[in-house]
């Protein structure tokens, strides 16, 4: 087992406390960080689904979306397929590969490096030329309150399934 655990979770106290019990009750938590993970992927997806944050807000429209319609973020929907999980025994991350993904969690300005302008497609299929661009934040990637409860509930199971307490993982998802 582990000697120690780093995690990243702020504001949500109570599934730290159960999770850090349930880890301290098992000999290998990777499987318990591995189902967690892969709940979180799940939550993550149905978020651009949604088009909503972690916070139950509502993502800004892209301009994209706007003018051609579909979903934010969600265009050929290489960044949401490319939404995974690495699970240790120390704990686990979620996360993509896709190096545009900070700007769009995080929102930002985007400037020309080289050159005046920023030259991209357009919403009406012609080109733009703009010295820099804004993104606002569209947060995908976080712990709402329906994940709390199924990481409670997941740590809980991990802990009753060798008890034989356990009622199969039901989700807890609306």
């Amino acid at each position: 087992m582990a000697e120690g655990i780093r995690f990243e979770l702020t504001g949500k106290e109570q599934s730290l406390a159960q999770l850090g019990k349930a880890i301290a009750q098992t000999d290998d938590s990777a499987g318990l960080f591995d189902a967690i993970g892969a709940a979180l992927v799940i939550s993550t997806v149905d978020r651009f689904e949604l088009e909503t944050g972690p916070d139950g807000k509502k993502w800004p429209a892209s301009l994209r979306a706007k003018t051609t319609g579909g979903k934010t973020l969600t265009d050929k929907g290489v960044l949401v397929g490319s939404i995974t999980h690495n699970a240790t025994s120390e704990g686990v991350e979620v996360g993509t590969n896709q190096i545009y993904a900070a700007i769009h969690q995080l929102g930002g300005t985007i400037k020309a490096k080289n050159g005046k302008y920023l030259k991209f497609k357009g919403g009406d299929g012609g080109f733009a030329m703009k010295a820099s661009v804004t993104i606002p934040a569209r947060p995908f990637l976080g712990i709402d309150d329906a994940d709390e409860k199924e990481i409670a509930a997941t740590a809980t199971d991990w802990i009753m399934k060798p008890l034989g307490g356990s009622d199969g993982g039901a989700d807890v998802r609306p």
